[in-house]
């Protein structure tokens, strides 16, 4: 361990641009998780927030619930739809929303002909509870009865409206998704089950965002094996005639790999607390129209997955310190 401290004083420069590249991938990791996050939520945390069960949708719709059809009068679960739309305020400013509307249960909240639940979001646009809103679809007016929490759907606001509202503004009675709050799935003659997260997948703009971010913040880790390993392999390369010296003199190679791993987690520690400071820093001052969402659980799991991968890619460059010789490193570092 001494050893590697001795080298990392030596060194300096060369283990600081090494930290410095590792705080900036890693940084730009929990960024782009946070992101990733946040747009889940934007777009499906409506979804996200109903408790665990079972989702159904007609076979016939081939997984997507804009073309499924569910009778409302299902004694199985909650028969709900969902259809984006727009209403306009007092002011006639017009707002894009996702309008709800469900069979009578505890999952969404209950809503009054007439009147309108809105997500809180609503709110920072204006709109104030008792506000007459307007639909060109609809021959009333809907009173803003109150607003709902995380109530997103498609990165829109969701509107809870009653079923009479919704098939006068809609011109249909006809429900999309079935939903049952039994852990186990329940096969229903011509519907297909789906987990929740499965649901989710269905959502095309939900699955495609998370897939490109996913992929994004899976090459950006696979990137950070490969400098963790060029990195020791160089410096391993560099060092090899000292390496065969102290081997001569009776250090043994685990020693020598515990200096690497010393090293690694002295650099990686320090980059991976930087990051997760300054990442949870702007977590905190990040404006709330912005899309961000990095939670704890997350931050701890990436950066475990940044120190395994550290670890290995050391690992891997020491192999070569096993296999080098005294007397032939001594000579490859004389030469």
């Amino acid at each position: 361990m001494n050893l590697g401290w001795k080298e990392m004083k030596r060194n300096k420069g060369r283990f600081l641009i090494v930290g410095s590249i590792v705080f900036l991938i890693s940084f730009m990791t929990l960024m782009i998780s946070g992101l990733a996050n946040g747009l889940s939520k934007d777009n499906a945390g409506l979804i996200q927030a109903m408790p665990d069960g079972q989702f159904y949708l007609n076979e016939d719709a081939k997984e997507n619930y804009l073309l499924s059809t569910i009778d409302e009068g299902s004694e199985k679960g909650t028969a709900f739809s969902i259809q984006m739309g727009s209403l306009f305020d007092p002011n006639g400013k017009q707002q894009g929303v996702a309008f709800l509307t469900a069979s009578p249960s505890a999952v969404f909240p209950a809503v009054q002909k007439g009147d309108v639940l809105l997500d809180r979001s609503l709110a920072k646009e204006g709109i104030q509870i008792g506000d007459s809103l307007t639909n060109n679809g609809l021959s009333g007016t809907l009173r803003v009865a109150g607003f709902v929490d995380d109530s997103k759907f498609s990165h829109a606001p969701v509107a809870f409206i009653h079923s009479a509202d919704y098939e006068d503004m809609f011109q249909t009675n006809d429900r999309q998704i079935l939903f049952s709050m039994n852990s186990a799935a329940e096969q229903l003659d011509g519907l297909q089950t789906f987990s929740k997260n499965e649901f989710l997948q269905t959502i095309e703009s939900y699955k495609a965002e998370q897939l490109s971010l996913t992929m994004i913040i899976s090459f950006l880790v696979i990137i950070s094996g490969l400098l963790f390993g060029i990195f020791f392999y160089m410096m391993n390369m560099q060092k090899i005639g000292l390496y065969g010296i102290l081997k001569a003199m009776g250090v043994s190679s685990r020693t020598l790999l515990r200096m690497i791993w010393t090293q690694m987690a002295v650099v990686t520690g320090t980059a991976l607390l930087l990051s997760i400071l300054a990442s949870q820093l702007f977590n905190q001052l990040v404006p709330q129209e912005v899309p961000f969402h990095l939670s704890a659980a997350n931050t701890l799991w990436l950066s475990g997955v940044f120190f395994i991968i550290g670890f290995l890619g050391a690992s891997l460059s020491g192999v070569q310190i096993k296999k080098a010789e005294p007397l032939k490193a001594i000579q490859q570092g004389e030469n």
